[in-house]
């Protein structure tokens, strides 16, 4: 597999509104010469970046930079039983297309407490349940369920903001590698877009005055970068799941780093 030329983590937030500044959405960059710098929203009275804006951000950096590996901290999916429960084709784009037309979340001026009590959208019909797990939160240590709402840590809340995001990319951008729902294999020569869990990197690197938030998306992109130096994300990219297992995962979606590996 060629390697990546450009490499960037991104912590998420879910807070407030797509067109709100939130100082916990940050976005780290590094190519294969320099190392990771952030790289902030142009001059303007939002002093941080919006959802919309990074999306915007991250469509152009996709459309104009070579070989892109994103790593981005929310779900990309929810577990087999809410497919089972609404009886969904377990196909992900058909997922998108159905989580958008109930949570509206990127629509301007709407939160995602709004979708949940109500106030908008169809989310009402589109609940799952907090003791609902994906395989790969099964699998690792200390995450929550993409429907645990209100405790800390939680990533149910960036999770049902950030989807209609991962959609807007798809649809604008078909050339990207959504893993693993594209398969567990990156195409050689697409961009790479992958969820990604901070944790379990956070505490690699010094965090030299960092905010929480700033390192999160720092280590995602220093490990993406350092770890394809070595060659070794195509080990990651092949995480030990049986069959049936890889079968769930590539509608669920997984976590590049999650383990353990070939």
């Amino acid at each position: 597999m060629s390697p990546f030329v450009c490499y960037i983590g991104i912590d998420y937030s879910g807070a407030q509104t797509p067109d709100s500044s939130l100082p916990g959405l940050r976005a780290y960059m590094a190519d294969s010469d320099s190392k990771p710098y952030e790289d902030s929203p142009p001059p303007s009275p939002r002093k941080y970046w919006t959802r919309h804006g990074l999306a915007e951000w991250l469509a152009t950096i996709l459309r104009e930079t070579p070989r892109t590996i994103v790593g981005i901290d929310h779900g990309f999916s929810f577990p087999i039983a809410y497919f089972e429960k609404y009886k969904l084709e377990q196909d992900w784009d058909n997922f998108l297309s159905d989580f958008c037309a109930h949570w509206p979340t990127d629509a301007a001026n709407t939160y995602v407490d709004f979708v949940r009590d109500g106030t908008c959208g169809r989310g009402v019909n589109r609940q799952g349940n907090s003791k609902w797990r994906r395989l790969a939160e099964i699998r690792t240590p200390h995450t929550h369920s993409v429907f645990h709402f209100d405790v800390q840590g939680q990533v149910a809340k960036s999770t049902h903001a950030g989807i209609p995001w991962l959609r807007y990319l798809r649809r604008g951008i078909p050339s990207i590698h959504f893993w693993p729902f594209d398969g567990w294999t990156p195409r050689n020569g697409s961009h790479v877009v992958a969820e990604v869990y901070p944790s379990l990197w956070r505490n690699l690197y010094p965090t030299e005055g960092r905010t929480r938030d700033q390192q999160d998306a720092y280590a995602v992109c220093r490990w993406l970068l350092e770890t394809d130096r070595a060659d070794n994300l195509k080990i990651y990219f092949s995480p030990s799941l049986s069959p049936d297992e890889q079968v769930v995962a590539r509608i669920e979606g997984w976590i590049l780093g999650v383990g353990p590996v070939r």
